[in-house]
């Protein structure tokens, strides 16, 4: 069994035009939202495996978030560009290429297509992924063998929940 976390990012600032998509930090918002979602983890006794997280400021200051609360180490957490630019089907290879010493895995990235791979994996239709939104997939077998409805949502939860 392989449980993997999707994660979306906290709420990012739009109050400068002059930053780039990719370089967009965190607002107050999205600093406040990310501890309580990492506390809540943390609660449940949940410590990933693995974190793996796009490049983009504002998700690897999320993932930053998450680590400091729940004891990961920050520099332990996998960049991979693939999840800023790509689509789904990119995130299936990410993903496919876990090791299967983790058991779980925790993956920061943005929407749309973070919520569109969790439809993928799920089978399930989840309109919107809110930011900092964390959905719960269990996988039966390694992960290489991830694909379409090949995962379980066990739970969605949210900030505002």
């Amino acid at each position: 069994m392989r449980t993997l976390y999707l994660v979306r990012h906290a709420k990012s600032s739009w109050n400068n035009s002059l930053i780039s998509d990719f370089d967009r930090p965190l607002n107050d918002r999205g600093m406040e939202s990310a501890p309580l979602m990492a506390q809540r983890l943390k609660e449940k006794k949940i410590l990933p495996g693995m974190m793996v997280s796009s490049p983009a400021n504002r998700a690897i200051t999320t993932a930053g978030i998450f680590a400091g609360v729940l004891g990961y180490p920050v520099e332990a957490i996998v960049q991979d560009m693939a999840i800023y630019t790509g689509g789904t089907g990119d995130l299936l290879q990410i993903v496919r290429a876990f090791p299967d010493s983790s058991a779980s895995a925790m993956l920061f990235g943005h929407n749309p297509v973070i919520t569109e791979f969790s439809n993928l994996l799920t089978g399930e239709d989840l309109d919107n992924m809110v930011t900092c939104g964390i959905v719960r997939i269990d996988m039966a077998g390694n992960w290489s063998d991830a694909g379409d409805r090949t995962g379980s949502r066990i739970w969605y939860d949210y900030p505002k929940k």
